[in-house]
């Protein structure tokens, strides 16, 4: 259910904005108090609501956090909900975000077409830290883990500690799947060579 912040009185509105913007931005309270030239403690009561917000107090407290004062004070547009991003491709690898860049609980998906030329692993398979989702639409993936050499054919879905060695690719012509993975696996998949 949406909020209405239209009958929010403006020291609840700041305060809430002052939380949201510090959290999407991943600030610590004592780096935005640094920035803004405050207290620790003082930006804590401000935020809490046990002490009053001054005028003085927006210009400083906007710029510490990369925003107007104007977007202190007035409630925020609703997000648009879709995901917006290039297709990339690396080694072999083209993928099409579906979750946005910021926090998702750690985890990032993508829907990834595998080209028909990715069919040899590297010497060494990657390890990293994390887990890994990922599901067939079409095509038959090969998926090397630990010591099994594994094929999943569309409509089966495979789970796995990422700190087995592991590496996909194609059997024959291209594959796509939809790949959840934290973003160490990102990384590893798609920026590296292997």
């Amino acid at each position: 259910m949406a909020n209405d912040y239209t009958n929010e009185p403006v020291d609840a509105r700041v305060r809430r904005r002052l939380r949201e913007l510090r959290s999407e931005r991943g600030l610590t309270l004592e780096t935005v108090a640094t920035r803004a030239g405050l207290d620790v403690s003082t930006l804590s009561r401000l935020e809490s609501g046990k002490r009053r917000i001054a005028l003085d107090h927006l210009p400083g407290l906007a710029a510490a956090l990369g925003v107007s004062s104007d977007e202190l004070l007035t409630a925020p547009r609703a997000p648009d909900p879709r995901v917006r991003g290039r297709a990339h491709t690396h080694d072999g690898l083209t993928r099409w975000p579906l979750t946005r860049s910021g926090p998702a609980a750690g985890l990032h998906a993508f829907k990834i077409r595998i080209s028909a030329e990715r069919q040899e692993p590297p010497k060494e398979l990657p390890v990293h830290e994390g887990q890994e989702w990922i599901y067939v639409l079409d095509g038959r993936m090969r998926l090397l883990l630990g010591e099994k050499d594994l094929v999943i054919a569309p409509g089966e879905a495979v789970e796995f500690s990422t700190w087995t060695p592991h590496w996909f690719g194609v059997v024959e012509g291209p594959v796509e799947v939809i790949a959840i993975f934290g973003l160490r696996g990102e990384r590893v998949h798609l920026h590296t060579t292997g």
